[in-house]
């Protein structure tokens, strides 16, 4: 047996690491509960239950993970030498600027009135700021004197009138965000379109609309004509591998599910190469066409009009949603 320890001296190396088992198997999971808003729901580090990620500044450990997606870690310098529980924190990472303030990662802050924000690793992402709508309520103020019987609420009735006005609407995206008519302008890039050749459709996620809600916005999108032999109907110019647009000879009506517009247009089309690269829409602006269906009325869809394509060698599939991942 060893001899009992003396008060002052050092624990032994075995008592230095002793941790506390937080992982059991089998895995006995509880049911999953949503999580707050902009909280992520993760698998715990015992690779077992899907838990809401520790935010930070809250305890951790190997089960109780902290939220990856906001770039946060488990710090356990601070529970030297056991090493078992920790802090969530911010990894080191680029911060972000916003009209020319400058914000480090992780940090939260608020540009204005409307909107609260985070900085995660260079994207700005944004929420409306909790807003109670008084009109018509019991708190409404009245103007001159207060009416017999009128109650004053309190803070409880104000956060009760938040849960029920409150939307949430986030997205994280690059700068720049713009303000237009109090609304935080965001959006995410627009999908590719869903088809090669002939009218497709293309969509993205956006709240430029007049609730400022996230809502998903479809356009029409027309690459390239359904042709037989493309090459033979473009002309390349000589010494060039590449016709980056082109047009028909002629403006014609669209027809898109049965039904024809109802002027005729002479649209820009990516071209054809004779390597293997090939053309994308570089820039392009947004129209509205009315289309005309037989015996059923009319119809209006927004439309991408192109401007100019470009040729390139990274080709991707129609829908291909991983098409912007690059390996490293």
């Amino acid at each position: 047996h060893s001899p009992p320890q003396q008060p002052g001296d050092k624990p032994s190396e075995a008592d230095e690491v002793q941790r506390k088992e937080v992982c059991r198997w089998p895995c006995r999971c509880p049911p999953v509960r949503a999580c707050p808003p902009g909280v992520s729901l993760v698998k715990d580090g015992c690779g077992c239950c899907k838990v809401c990620a520790k935010q930070a500044g809250e305890l951790c450990n190997e089960a109780d993970v902290c939220d990856p997606h906001k770039g946060l870690y488990c710090d356990y310098s601070e529970d030297e030498p056991r090493y078992e529980t920790g802090v969530c924190a911010y990894l080191v990472a680029v911060g972000c600027e916003l009209n020319g303030v400058y914000y480090t990662n992780g940090q939260t802050f608020q540009p204005n009135r409307l909107y609260k924000c985070l900085c995660v690793s260079g994207t700005i992402g944004c929420t409306p700021v909790f807003t109670p709508r008084l009109a018509g309520s019991p708190c409404a103020r009245v103007p001159g004197r207060k009416k017999p019987g009128q109650s004053i609420c309190g803070l409880g009735h104000h956060k009760q009138l938040q849960s029920t006005n409150y939307r949430l609407m986030s997205a994280y995206r690059s700068l720049p965000l713009v303000l237009k008519k109090k609304c935080l302008i965001q959006a995410t890039p627009w999908t590719p379109c869903s088809r090669t050749c002939g009218i497709g459709i293309s969509s993205r996620v956006t709240n430029d609309n007049r609730k400022c809600e996230m809502k998903k916005e479809k356009r029409l999108c027309f690459i390239q004509p359904c042709l037989t032999n493309m090459l033979k109907k473009i002309k390349i110019p000589k010494g060039k591998t590449c016709q980056p647009t082109f047009q028909l000879p002629t403006a014609e009506k669209l027809v898109f599910s049965g039904c024809s517009t109802t002027q005729r247009y002479k649209l820009t089309f990516c071209g054809v190469c004779l390597d293997k690269r090939c053309c994308i829409p570089n820039k392009s602006k947004m129209i509205t066409v009315q289309f005309e269906c037989p015996n059923e009325g009319f119809f209006r869809w927004k439309m991408m009009w192109i401007t100019s394509c470009v040729c390139q060698r990274i080709c991707s599939a129609p829908g291909d949603i991983f098409s912007q991942l690059k390996l490293l």
